[in-house]
């Protein structure tokens, strides 16, 4: 008789995706900006641009191809290849905010990604919908209603959150999830 892993949902922008890096990087370029690296590990560039540079940023976002160039957050090819050992695997990102990004999400995926199978990415809204027994997210709010277990992966934008399940890296991720 099969036994059935437990399921590990992981979501895409700043937890395997390196949106952050790519967003300082078109700030610097488009805008002049110039941080200092205690800065921008420490704050949400939301906080650090002006109001109609972020907007400049957003619609970019909204066009969606953006969304094929980031670079991958490291270590995380081969600790979810490690973790596929143990966990069955989705992708899961909120993509419905950002709805002309899921083509170019895919593609990434399909990428940098190709040992998660193709349906095992899911594009959604509402995370609280996902069967799984743990969520690796950088952002609270999906755990809100969420019937697993969150693990909330730090990002500049959410330092000050108190989580009791927080990882600063795919290495830990690991070793929470391994041992």
């Amino acid at each position: 008789m099969k036994t059935h892993k437990p399921r590990l949902a992981v979501d895409m922008d700043e937890v395997i995706a390196d949106a952050n890096a790519h967003h300082t990087t078109w700030y610097v370029e488009n805008y002049g900006y110039q941080w200092s690296p205690d800065e921008i590990a420490s704050n949400s560039l939301k906080k650090l641009v002006a109001p109609e540079h972020d907007e400049a940023l957003e619609a970019l976002l909204h066009r969606g191809d953006v969304f094929g160039v980031f670079n991958v957050m490291r270590g995380s090819q081969a600790a979810l290849s490690k973790l596929t050992e143990k966990f069955e695997i989705f992708i899961t990102t909120a993509a419905m905010e950002y709805p002309a990004s899921c083509a170019s999400k895919f593609a990434w995926l399909q990428k940098h990604f190709p040992f998660i199978p193709a349906l095992n990415i899911v594009f959604c809204g509402d995370k609280s919908i996902l069967a799984a027994d743990f969520l690796i997210d950088d952002n609270v709010r999906h755990f809100t209603r969420f019937q697993g277990k969150g693990i909330l992966f730090s990002a500049p934008h959410n330092l000050a959150v108190d989580y009791p399940r927080r990882v600063a890296n795919w290495e830990e991720a690991v070793a929470l999830l391994v041992d």
